[in-house]
């Protein structure tokens, strides 16, 4: 049951990566304190997906990495809710573990494609909807590793850093306007995500961290939706942690 009831009433969201983890909690947040959600991820359409979607939700299969996916999910959201009042970007890849001298170019551009151009691309096309209606909240997740960098994690390290110098830049374009737009740089949690990665790379992030454990989903969901919500109000092209204790700046 939500602390919050009708923090989100009458507000409609767009959650990208929202299949799973963080996104899903974070749609399952807005649905339950009154908003409405059109949820986008590149499996939403996997088999047994929609089972763990919450009941009402909007849901579309989009590549965010793909503009021409992005521009025609920005569409049918705006058709399927009637407006656009909040952009949570959860969407992202970890690509490969391994030293810059051997790692596959292929798959540096998929990370930055996914990651960074995705963010760009989604609030390209949903930013003109948000000043039209005078109002908007964007959440891009980034990482602790945008800031201190991960070895053998450069292309996700440096992805990351661009989402957090993005952030700035588009909150400050919009400072005036009602939409206010942060970043939040979790440390490791627990998330789907880590599927992607060795056990030794998910043991040395753990290492990193004072409080000794990976984060929960659940916990960075929390913040976000306050980010995404108007109890938000003075708070722009900024970086929120949730790390931990890991990062202190």
């Amino acid at each position: 049951m939500s602390m919050f009831p009708g923090r989100f009433s009458g507000r409609t969201a767009v959650i990208t990566g929202g299949a799973s983890g963080l996104g899903l909690l974070a749609s399952k947040r807005i649905i339950e304190e009154g908003g409405r959600v059109s949820l986008w991820d590149v499996n939403v359409s996997a088999p047994g997906a929609n089972q763990k979607l919450p009941p009402g939700v909007h849901a579309v299969q989009v590549d965010v990495g793909n503009h021409a996916n992005v521009a025609a999910a920005a569409r049918q959201s705006k058709d399927a809710l009637g407006k656009i009042d909040i952009l949570i970007n959860c969407a992202g890849i970890t690509g490969a573990t391994a030293l810059v001298q051997d790692y596959a170019v292929e798959s540096w551009l998929q990370v930055m494609n996914v990651n960074l151009n995705g963010t760009f691309y989604c609030c390209r096309e949903i930013v003109p909807l948000m000043i039209a209606g005078g109002y908007g909240r964007i959440v891009n997740i980034a990482s602790v590793a945008g800031k201190e960098g991960n070895p053998k994690a450069s292309a996700y390290s440096a992805s990351k850093a661009g989402v957090i110098g993005f952030t700035k830049s588009l909150g400050k374009e919009l400072a005036t306007s009602g939409i206010l737009v942060n970043c939040v740089t979790p440390a490791t949690f627990e998330s789907p995500i880590l599927d992607q990665l060795p056990q030794a790379q998910i043991d040395y992030m753990r290492s990193r961290i004072p409080m000794g454990r990976l984060g929960e989903a659940a916990e960075c969901a929390a913040l976000v939706c306050w980010l995404a919500s108007e109890e938000c109000s003075f708070s722009t092209a900024a970086t929120f942690d949730i790390s931990g204790g890991r990062t202190t700046y």
